[in-house]
């Protein structure tokens, strides 16, 4: 039996197989880059191996390193997670002449179906070789891996080349294989995936279905199961493809096949030879610990002949530390606190305090909800994220949130074009019109009440707040009652009578037009949260020195330069639109264009540099009309 498991991998995943382990009374070891020393999977551990370094390729790329850490902490077995090195046949096959045991599908199964192009070919499907005008629009993707890293959509041939090639650097960085390949991309189909599980003796589950339209850059965002809407025979057909590609490389384990259904067809996608991030949806609807059975499959232990039933409908949503309205621009800091309310599971590697770096992806959390209906579990996880304490970094909380309550959503109508669609309008500012006067308030609370004059009526104070990139003021007075708010406070709202009913720093109740409401608050630095609503509180006076020159091109995030233009130099013309260089973050590349038609009169980027945001990369003075 397996007495002490080495998860090779970080944050949430690592998190989670070591609660199963944990309640199996099985041993755990954390292996942690430089900058994850205080993580919380290192925390969790009963033991932590260090990596040295920081970036992916210095150490959760390295299998050597790991199975090295494995055999010195003791371990008797290997848990690969996901990403990383999870689909890697030649660290699976390392970490077996090691004599561990390998909590995965063979390294010949891997080898067959973790390769993409590999796994089409099995299933009979053909990549394209060569791309012309006729094929557009193609899908790049990554051979290796998976999380919708060296993904591309091509829908004009003159853009193949850079796309192929960003497409490779961003999946040698995430996978440590640059290969690539190209399909034909359909438009408009519902990503559908079919969850197995197959033991050594034979047996093969096909665990329900879960649908993962909901999708930005090609990585799932909400997730559920089981997938709604689809007719019968087809979720048969499903099942039955799943199952024949494992019985075709003798699959054993955890894995998922996944597929584009459109116009009532399935069409193959993948297989991915590992858990999913989204595997907590099938075991809330099944009642089964997909981490426990992976460990109970890699001791030879068999599956029953038949799965057990299904119940309800579960929804996942990804809670990430980036802006939506910014093109899904990656955040970082400090995360002070985040707590989803009610019965929801709430997977995380971040626990408060904790900082979200640079070198790894920005997801902070999974809250996951289960109930008898899909309506049910759809108002759960909503009102939960409503009212969830996400306090630090810009996260798509609010984006999710309105992203279950859309009409399409709710419906079951969505497929993966629906954030081409609907983004504009789910990322619309919708702040709360009373959490300023609520902040004001909160910071007002405890300062002195009165002048030198007690009769003479006290002047209005005036607070001013960043909201959703718009500033809003906020006035109250000091009256012998206590606080009070100005009439021009609420302004913003465009309502009546308004009266502080109580103010401290932590809960400030307002009255408006008779009717009762709360609000939270809490302050961290600049940043005050009320509610749902994140407000930046402003100096009095402006500091001239944070002026920038017009067509200043400013880093969006902290990151690496990892290539400027071909041939771009300080005095090169340049046209609205053009790109200009490539910042990678969270092992994801982020491509920097010029703002406008003119000139490029500084330019400070260069390859390899590490940049903070709001740094200067470069300046395009525009064209004199």
């Amino acid at each position: 039996m397996i007495t002490t498991v080495l998860v090779a991998n970080r944050g949430e995943i690592a998190c989670r197989v070591f609660r199963t382990c944990r309640e199996l009374g099985i041993g755990t070891v954390a292996v942690h880059s430089d900058a994850d020393a205080g993580a919380l999977h290192v925390r969790e551990a009963d033991a932590a191996v260090r990596l040295p370094g920081a970036t992916p390729a210095e150490t959760y790329l390295r299998g050597d390193l790991i199975v090295k850490a494995a055999l010195a902490a003791g371990a008797d077995a290997v848990h690969p997670g996901y990403g990383f090195l999870s689909e890697n046949a030649g660290f699976a096959r390392a970490v077996l002449e090691a004599g561990l045991a390998w909590i995965g599908p063979s390294p010949g199964a891997i080898e067959a179906m973790a390769s993409k192009t590999r796994a089409k070919q099995l299933m009979g499907i053909e990549p394209l070789k060569e791309v012309t005008e006729a094929d557009l629009p193609v899908l790049v993707k990554a051979a290796a891996g998976g999380g919708g890293r060296g993904m591309r959509v091509v829908r004009r041939i003159e853009d193949l080349d850079a796309e192929l090639a960003a497409a490779r650097a961003e999946a040698a960085g995430a996978f440590g294989d640059g290969e690539v390949f190209t399909e034909p991309y359909v438009e408009g189909g519902r990503h559908v995936e079919v969850q197995i599980l197959a033991d050594r003796h034979g047996t093969v589950w096909p665990l329900g279905t879960r649908d993962c339209s909901l999708q930005r850059r090609h990585q799932k965002v909400i997730e559920e199961a089981p997938a709604p809407g689809l007719p019968e025979p087809l979720t048969e057909e499903l099942y039955e493809l799943a199952v024949r590609a494992a019985r075709a490389v003798d699959y054993v384990g955890a894995g998922t096949v996944e597929f584009l259904v459109a116009d009532g067809r399935a069409h193959f996608l993948e297989m991915n030879t590992r858990l999913q991030v989204e595997h907590p949806v099938t075991e809330a609807v099944f009642g089964v610990d997909l981490v426990a059975l992976q460990i109970h499959i890699a001791e030879g232990h068999g599956l029953p002949s038949a799965p057990p039933p299904a119940r309800g409908h579960a929804i996942e949503a990804r809670l990430y530390a980036e802006d939506p309205a910014r093109d899904w621009a990656p955040q970082t800091g400090v995360l002070h606190r985040l707590a989803v309310p009610g019965d929801v599971r709430l997977d995380t590697g971040y626990g408060d305090g904790d900082t979200i770096g640079v070198h790894y992806d920005p997801m902070l959390a999974k809250a996951v909800a289960h109930a008898p209906t899909r309506a049910q579990a759809l108002r759960k996880l909503a009102g939960a994220l409503e009212r969830a304490a996400v306090h630090g970094p810009v996260t798509n909380r609010e984006l999710l949130v309105r992203s279950l309550r859309h009409p399409e959503f709710a419906t079951a109508r969505m497929d993966t074009g629906f954030y081409d669609r609907h983004l504009d309008g789910l990322t619309e500012p919708a702040a709360d019109p009373y959490a300023p006067l609520a902040a004001a308030l909160a910071d007002a609370h405890g300062r002195s009440r009165f002048g030198g004059w007690r009769n003479v009526p006290s002047q209005p104070q005036v607070k001013r707040y960043l909201v959703a990139g718009e500033e809003h003021e906020a006035r109250y007075r000091h009256t012998r009652d206590g606080l009070a708010a100005d009439l021009a406070a609420a302004a913003d709202a465009d309502t009546g009578d308004v009266r502080v009913v109580h103010a401290d720093a932590r809960l400030v109740v307002l009255e408006v037009d008779g009717v009762r409401r709360r609000f939270e608050v809490a302050r961290h630095g600049d940043q005050v949260y009320v509610g749902g609503t994140v407000l930046t509180a402003l100096p009095r006076f402006p500091d001239p020195a944070a002026q920038r020159a017009p067509g200043s091109l400013l880093a969006p995030m902290p990151g690496t330069v990892v290539r400027v233009a071909e041939g771009l130099t300080e005095g090169s013309p340049v046209q609205a639109g053009q790109p200009l260089l490539w910042l990678e973050a969270m092992k994801m590349e982020h491509r920097i264009t010029a703002p406008t038609t003119g000139t490029l009169t500084t330019l400070h980027a260069m390859p390899g540099r590490q940049v903070e945001v709001g740094a200067l990369l470069a300046v395009v003075a525009e064209d004199a009309p």
